[in-house]
């Protein structure tokens, strides 16, 4: 191997031990009471190693997370089709993102609460990509429905995904704050939380009037 060849792979190799050395102690310890130089020390690198991947400890957590995040759309990509339905796809979807969640709910749980206002970071751009691919993909489904006249409304598909994200952002949240979060329960009462947007309500015109 030369020495390029080397000096790459002993960068996998330390990135993969920080990554390894991170997740153990947010496991462990729990995401508050970790220290950066703790996950340094484990991984047997120096600070400054772990810098060159993470400024922060919030950056560490989602340098494990985007890992999965970014396995969930690969994954929902690939599933997701157009024989089936729109309820279909949408919980296809969002229910291999419970099932990840699921997986860790402490690190879980840690990370839905450090992702609000995410914003700046060495992860945060990442981070951010992947929420912004989950959005297209509901909206880009949305919007094939109304463009075949499956579903019918005067809103834009965007707002439509608005709604629908919105609902699974904080359900997944409800749902994870449970002590034993059941992923057949969880994503049952997803779907009908859809269902409903997707049906709507039928409201009289005075369920819908604005007091003065």
């Amino acid at each position: 191997m030369n020495k390029v060849g080397l000096r790459e792979k002993n960068k996998k190799d330390k990135l993969l031990r920080i990554k390894e050395a991170a997740f153990s102690l947010f496991l462990s310890k729990g995401f508050d009471d970790t220290t950066t130089r703790e996950i340094a020390s484990l991984a047997g690198v120096g600070m400054g190693t772990v810098f060159v991947y993470a400024e922060t400890k919030r950056d560490l957590l989602f340098l494990i997370v985007n890992d999965g995040l970014e396995a969930c759309i690969s994954e929902s990509r690939a599933t997701i089709s157009p024989d089936y339905s729109l309820l279909h796809n949408l919980l296809i979807i969002l229910r291999r993102h419970y099932r990840y969640f699921a997986e860790n709910p402490v690190i879980s749980r840690a990370a839905l609460r450090e992702m609000y206002f995410y914003q700046s970071g060495k992860q945060a751009e990442r981070f951010n990509r992947t929420r912004h691919a989950l959005r297209h993909l509901l909206i880009d489904l949305i919007t094939e429905a109304l463009d075949k006249g499956i579903i019918k409304s005067t809103e834009a598909p965007e707002l439509i995904a608005q709604a629908v994200f919105a609902i699974y952002q904080v359900d997944l949240r409800i749902w994870l704050s449970e002590d034993d979060p059941d992923l057949d329960k969880g994503t049952d009462r997803l779907r009908r939380q859809i269902e409903l947007v997707l049906k709507g309500l039928s409201p009289h015109a005075s369920a819908l009037e604005l007091s003065a």
